[in-house]
């Protein structure tokens, strides 16, 4: 009796200190211990702190500028030849980045949805080359500039105008020194200007063609009907045209000078 009075109050006091249940009637049987597990997701105070701030996006740096305003070269007359591809600018090329270059980039800009700066930076640089071909050399200098070759041998003594086909310029040459040069513009491939050594036989201020009734002002005649003279649309389309043979020049300042230096009897030179 004392022995299992014992056994059953141990049994009874690990009931208490276990928390348990026990099931002891009917034939359904389940686990003599019953555990409370916690449901649900923690307290804010259990869960763990976030030592992280929050990343903020990195603004995208401003694409580089390539050319703005004031700038000058070669790559300034690409920009402005592939701008009048496309109808955006109707001057030069003049390899001067200057206020209608500003305005043409400005509008191609906002027509394509870029940033309306004025200043060519890659993004615009690399939609415009998309849109155009690459220009030619009478591309880059539709309206004049190019450099001019060197003179013809035949040029160097006496009095010259020196007029090179292959640079497009003529030089007024006296004694071998180059005292005005000037792009000019020649004859077309039906109408060619002539090659060769000549001398200027008339000089007519405010000449008039009696072939094409078209005026030949400051005309300085060296082979039959073919005149060095300024032209009005030399001034106006560059190498986009031609004459019918004479020797356009579009600087009617420089052509001014000349033919008031010019003499008859001088020589022209006319060379490749």
């Amino acid at each position: 009796m004392g022995s299992g009075t014992a056994v059953l109050a141990c049994g009874a006091a690990l009931t208490v200190l276990c928390g348990c249940t026990v099931q002891a009637s009917g034939e359904e049987r389940r686990s003599p211990v019953h555990i409370e597990l916690p449901s649900g997701t923690p307290s804010p105070k259990s869960a763990p702190p976030d030592d992280k701030p929050s990343a903020k996006p990195t603004p995208a740096a401003p694409p580089a500028v390539l050319w703005s305003r004031g700038d000058e070269g070669r790559d300034i007359r690409e920009l402005q030849a592939r701008l009048r591809q496309i109808a955006w600018l109707f001057d030069g090329p003049t390899g001067t980045y200057d206020d209608l270059t500003e305005q043409a980039v400005r509008g191609f800009q906002g027509k394509r949805g870029l940033p309306r700066t004025g200043k060519t930076d890659e993004v615009t640089w690399q939609r415009l080359l998309r849109m155009t071909r690459e220009p030619g050399k009478w591309d880059l200098y539709l309206m004049g500039g190019q450099p001019a070759d060197a003179p013809d041998a035949r040029c160097l003594t006496g009095r010259v105008l020196c007029i090179s086909k292959s640079s497009r310029t003529l030089r007024w040459m006296i004694d071998g020194r180059s005292v005005l040069t000037v792009p000019v513009r020649f004859g077309s491939q039906y109408t060619p200007t002539r090659e060769g050594v000549f001398s200027v036989y008339w000089k007519s201020r405010h000449h008039v063609s009696t072939l094409y009734d078209s005026p030949m002002p400051y005309a300085m005649f060296f082979s039959g009907g073919q005149a060095v003279h300024y032209s009005s649309d030399f001034a106006a389309t560059g190498y986009a045209g031609a004459s019918h043979g004479c020797v356009n020049v579009r600087d009617e300042r420089a052509i001014a000078e000349m033919f008031a230096q010019v003499r008859t009897g001088d020589k022209v030179v006319v060379h490749w």
